[in-house]
């Protein structure tokens, strides 16, 4: 299989939202994802866009395209360290996990990061999810206990 890794388009928004409903899923949320599907495109492709993100296309030898994975990110300020790239999502599929799309996307990320002046890349990763927490660790991550997350919902 040929893998592509890409910056996202618009189109790719109806299956990039399949896919983070497919994490909800794995991360046992299945009905956490409200966000409206225009406001969700909107946001990636509006007049005044938040997020970015790129994608992992997989072509066939019968000319088929499909997206297994992306990332999703965004630019954050830490006082601490500076800008810093903020990877909201990783995801590749389920079927699709182990055969180096995700490491594909985060290196991709890291390079963007790197070249855009960033001093880093931050992200979370759930304290049960051991692939994925032995995944970062081969990039010699530091992942910092005693955070609690908060937000308000409104």
């Amino acid at each position: 299989m040929k893998f592509t890794i890409r910056e996202a388009e618009i189109n790719d928004c109806e299956r990039m939202m399949e896919l983070i409903k497919e994490l909800a899923i794995f991360e046992k949320e299945p009905d956490a994802v409200t966000v409206p599907f225009n406001h969700f495109v909107k946001c990636g492709f509006g007049p005044s866009p938040i997020w970015k993100a790129i994608v992992a296309e997989i072509e066939e030898p019968d000319g088929n395209r499909w997206i297994p994975g992306f990332a999703i990110y965004y630019s954050r300020y830490s006082t601490w360290k500076g800008k810093r790239l903020y990877l909201e999502d990783l995801i590749v599929t389920e079927e699709m996990r182990g055969k180096g799309l995700g490491k594909l996307l985060f290196e991709w990320l890291i390079d963007k990061a790197k070249q855009l002046g960033y001093t880093g890349m931050t992200w979370q990763v759930l304290d049960w999810n051991q692939p994925a927490i032995d995944f970062y660790k081969k990039y010699n991550a530091n992942l910092e206990p005693g955070w609690l997350n908060g937000n308000i919902q409104f």
